[in-house]
């Protein structure tokens, strides 16, 4: 029988869970520390959920804020907004009010979901919507509020499953100016990109995923979504904190895929007799956001040599834009790779004219991954979104400089709007930074260029030592003076006991600039 249920769902996020649900719904879906849920569970409380959110009026298309840690709520709520018919919108759990205000106010938030905490800073986001609905997890719920729980007791018809053009989610990133972008994905961009990166690291129903990633950072909310779309466990922990844990996690759990930033591996590394547990099951790792020093990745190789080590770089506007075949890796250690499958990738020059390998331009990338858009903002969507070879098509100008070698390997130089002015040269950060990651005993390192009325930017190296380290800026000056072109040795370096890092556990250089 011909069943128009199931071909409304072609292409949709949601299509994935509920495949799950027919093949293997015992499966592991999602797991904590306190609880485990298998796919029939999760799918079930997703849709128990989404009948909970249809009934206290939200409609399908409105915009549904999701601000909670890791856990099984926020697994539950993101797909729940997905079967209602919704958009979700990640957010940072701990965000301030006047950034949650202004973000619900841009996209026009139907519903908030957090935790009661979250209660104590909506009196500028209700006074500028009085009709936001607040959604909040735990026992004790103001008298203004709607039970999470209670939201779980539903059950009933949730209507047909969202097309794959439909708006899946809204994705806030901070631009160069501090203020919110809201990316906007849809469907099929998300589940497109899901099944290319999912290709590459060859991920199968049998993986076991351990993400310590916010599921408001990108990054983080992917390891949801891949395992998702192949059928794999996800086994989420709130952070770093206790690394430990994430030790004993990860070899007594079986878990094959560890997804990463530099901060991560560096903590891991540091722990004592690591060497005495095993690592085999773990199948590979990825890391994004900031570059692997090389005594990480030799690091990391000795202690996981069964595990594959891809370096990849990306952008929320398109998700990922390339990966390192670790094969690769001893042969371009400093490159991040080729495009995605399914994608195409190339660099331009002010003019729009294709670079010759060698040379430094604008990164592009075209592909069915690339957003639609930052949602009510046309001027600068306009500025990142080019025309495509067809009417229909948009190119991403990502804004970020690379170059490109004579094999087609990319290799990141810089953030455009990061790149230093000194001297009448221009620094590129990622330059400095590699080589004083260099020196012995250096372990975290960004630079900033601060205005001199001389030099038009000085550049100033922020550094921090590794455990029990202690650091001399007059010799980390000498040791850049030996390895780099005038122009690119520091005007300053300071010393922090540790860089602040933002909650994705980058380093924060919009702090570092403003000291």
């Amino acid at each position: 029988m011909y069943n128009v249920h199931a071909q409304s769902e072609l292409g949709s996020l949601t299509c994935a869970l509920r495949r799950n649900v027919a093949e293997r719904p015992d499966h592991l879906a999602i797991w904590t520390s306190g609880r485990s849920l298998s796919y029939r569970e999760f799918e079930d409380l997703a849709r128990r959920f989404a009948v909970g959110l249809l009934a206290s009026g939200v409609e399908r298309g409105d915009r549904v804020a999701i601000a909670l840690p890791n856990g099984i709520e926020a697994t539950i709520a993101i797909y729940g907004v997905l079967l209602a018919g919704g958009a979700f919108v990640p957010l940072n759990p701990t965000i301030k009010a006047d950034k949650l205000a202004a973000i619900l106010a841009n996209c026009a938030a139907s519903a908030l979901i957090g935790t009661a905490s979250i209660a104590d800073m909506l009196a500028p986001a209700m006074t500028a919507q009085p009709g936001l609905r607040v959604i909040v997890t735990g026992n004790e719920v103001p008298g203004n509020m709607l039970s999470f729980d209670r939201l779980l007791e539903q059950d009933g018809a949730i209507g047909p499953a969202p097309l794959a053009v439909d708006l899946a989610a809204i994705i806030y990133t901070s631009g160069s100016t501090g203020v919110p972008k809201g990316v906007t994905m849809t469907h099929q961009n998300m589940v497109f990109a899901s099944s290319s990166i999912s290709t590459y690291l060859r991920m199968t129903a049998d993986d076991r995923i351990l993400s310590v990633l916010p599921l408001s950072f990108d990054y983080g909310l992917y390891q949801l979504l891949l395992c998702v779309h192949v059928g794999a466990s996800l086994f989420l922990e709130p952070g770093i904190g206790f690394p430990g844990t994430l030790v004993r996690t990860i070899t007594t759990h079986g878990i094959t895929g560890l997804p990463g930033v530099p901060t991560l591996f560096q903590v891991l590394l540091s722990l004592p007799a690591l060497d005495e547990y095993d690592w085999s099951a773990l199948r590979f790792l990825t890391n994004t956001g900031a570059a692997l020093h090389r005594s990480t990745i030799q690091a990391l190789r000795t202690l996981m040599p069964d595990a594959s080590l891809y370096a990849m770089y990306g952008q929320t506007e398109c998700k990922r834009v390339c990966y390192l075949p670790p094969a690769e890796i001893d042969r371009k250690p400093d490159s991040v790779g080729i495009a995605i499958p399914g994608t195409e990738v190339w660099i331009e020059d002010d003019t729009g004219r294709r670079v010759a390998p060698g040379e430094v331009g604008e990164l592009m990338v075209r592909g069915p991954h690339v957003m639609q858009g930052y949602w009510n903002d046309p001027e600068r969507s306009a500025k990142r979104l080019r025309p495509g070879r067809w009417p229909w098509e948009r190119i991403l100008a990502t804004g970020d400089l690379f170059r490109q070698d004579a094999e087609g390997f990319l290799y990141f130089v810089g953030r455009s709007d990061e790149i230093i002015k000194s001297r009448g040269e221009k620094v590129s950060p990622r330059e400095v930074e590699d080589r004083l990651l260099e020196a012995p005993g250096v372990l975290d390192v960004a630079v900033v260029g601060v205005p001199h009325t001389i030099l038009g930017d000085a550049v100033w190296a922020h550094v921090s030592p590794r455990p029990g380290i202690s650091l001399d800026a007059r010799g980390l000056q000498q040791f850049c003076q030996a390895r780099l072109e005038s122009h690119l040795v520091p005007y300053k370096i300071v010393i922090h006991e540790q860089l602040p890092k933002t909650p994705n556990g980058k380093i924060d250089k919009r702090a570092l600039a403003a000291t």
